[in-house]
């Protein structure tokens, strides 16, 4: 599991971004980290994995305390794609990229082109193996960076963004993609804006606002919470909205995603015939 107790972090020279997060994300979990710009949703993702060490308060991965191990140690177990590819992608091609980490972990060749090809067809990447991640689109070099990470098998999958520059076939495929993932045991967090994609997916919220945890919960309940939104400077999905406008019809408010309104229409429908 990833605990964070007491935990404070302020950049050199600025005042705490952090000021006192408490949080605990059991293995297997699915997370979603939302918040306003500026909320310290990257920053608190960073203390996950050592790239960031707590100002107070401690950080530990599964037991380890991240003051006590190197970035390179908790990397293998908790693997972070970051919002910008950019920021990650280095080698001439797709391909390389991929295989750059598995070879830096010490895995054999046939093993290395096993994985490579995997990662690249789950993630709809194969054309582009001996490609230039540089000359892909913002979206693809999103999924490659994706595709660097996952290759490697880590423990714990952290995702900044994961959405942004995906169209909406490629959003549905990332939801069940992670969906897998989840269901074989790994943890995923997702730090997103993206409200629609969070009802649908239906995971455990953290809201933070201003460094510090405003709500925690089921997407269901944070997301018709609208004082609460407010306070992050968010809103609710589309279709809760709808519904929460529809509520004098006797239509429940707690409904996010279109495939549970759609059931309580059909319901609310029958019971009125």
């Amino acid at each position: 599991m990833i605990q964070a107790e007491e935990l404070k972090y302020a950049y050199p020279g600025s005042p705490d971004v952090l000021r006192g997060i408490n949080l605990t994300i059991n293995d297997g979990e699915f997370v979603a980290i939302m918040g306003e710009n500026g909320a310290g949703k990257t920053t608190l993702v960073k203390t996950f994995n050592g790239l960031l060490l707590p100002t107070v308060g401690t950080v530990k991965v599964d037991g380890v305390n991240t003051r006590e191990s190197s970035v390179a140690k908790l990397s293998k177990d908790v693997g972070l794609v970051f919002q910008n590819p950019d920021h990650q992608l280095f080698s001439e091609t797709v391909k390389q990229e991929l295989a750059f980490s598995l070879r830096n972990f010490g895995y054999g060749e046939d093993t290395i082109e096993r994985r490579v090809a995997t990662i690249l067809e789950t993630l709809d990447l194969t054309r582009y193996a001996e490609s230039s991640p540089f000359v892909l689109s913002g979206g693809e070099r999103k999924r490659v960076a994706l595709a660097a990470v996952l290759v490697w098998n880590p423990k714990h999958i952290i995702l900044d963004e994961p959405t942004i520059g995906q169209d909406y076939q490629q959003k549905d495929r990332l939801r069940n993609f992670i969906v897998q993932l989840n269901a074989q045991g790994k943890t995923v967090i997702i730090i997103t804006h993206d409200v629609e994609f969070v009802a649908e997916c239906k995971p455990r919220i953290v809201l933070l606002s201003r460094g510090l945890i405003v709500g925690d919960g089921p997407a269901e309940a944070i997301l018709s919470d609208d004082q609460l939104l407010a306070r992050s400077s968010m809103t609710r999905p589309q279709i809760g909205a709808l519904m929460h406008q529809l509520g004098d019809l006797g239509l429940p408010e707690g409904v996010i995603d279109v495939y549970s309104a759609e059931r309580a229409i059909l319901q609310t429908v029958r019971r009125r015939k």
